[in-house]
């Protein structure tokens, strides 16, 4: 019997995404528009999945939560491991406020003072992928992402190193889907946009 997909739903827009603002800590609503994408994207989860997963992770986040709320999934278990990279002191700042202060700053390649490292979030992430792959021998899964955590995730899922995350794009309420084939890691779809 061929693995169940594994689906990545990114939350939808925020007050704080809306703006670029880091987002590791805080806890911003969704916007009026990041709740109809969180509708749409409910739509496009049903175009892509055959059956409704029997296991949906999503960080504790009102982001997330909201999002798995509109788009019609509901919530098996909350994790902290699904929580965004921890920016520390750059929480709430844009990415042009931060390299304001150090020239070509990004979290792929630099220090994040008071925040996680890349060793931190890569353990963070293979920790969670572990679990995941336990249950696709049963069932699909779900799991509602923030950002740059499911870039991670991504890379991550396909034996990249963490930092290869940053290739890869996560608009607002857009899906991915992950599988294997041949046992091999595959990349079936990326950043599908609600419908």
């Amino acid at each position: 019997m061929p693995e169940h997909h594994l689906f990545l739903l990114h939350h939808a827009l925020t007050e704080w995404s809306a703006v670029g603002r880091f987002t590791g800590r805080g806890d911003p609503p969704l916007t009026a528009v990041g709740e109809r994408q969180a509708h749409a994207a409910g739509r496009t989860y049903a175009l892509m999945s055959d059956d409704v997963p029997a296991l949906v992770l999503s960080s504790p986040r009102r982001a997330t939560l909201r999002t798995a709320e509109l788009a019609g999934l509901t919530v098996s278990d909350t994790t902290d491991e699904l929580m965004e990279w921890d920016y520390g002191a750059y929480e709430g700042r844009t990415p042009d406020e931060v390299q304001g202060h150090t020239e070509g700053w990004a979290v792929w390649s630099h220090p994040v003072p008071g925040g996680e490292t890349v060793d931190h979030v890569e353990h963070r992430a293979d920790t969670l992928l572990d679990r995941v792959r336990r249950e696709l021998d049963r069932h699909p899964v779900a799991l509602v992402v923030p950002g740059d955590f499911g870039r991670v995730l991504i890379a991550r899922w396909l034996e990249l190193p963490t930092t290869a995350g940053r290739r890869f794009g996560l608009d607002a309420a857009s899906l991915t889907v992950l599988g294997r084939a041949n046992d091999e890691p595959r990349l079936l779809h990326l950043n599908l946009p609600p419908s």
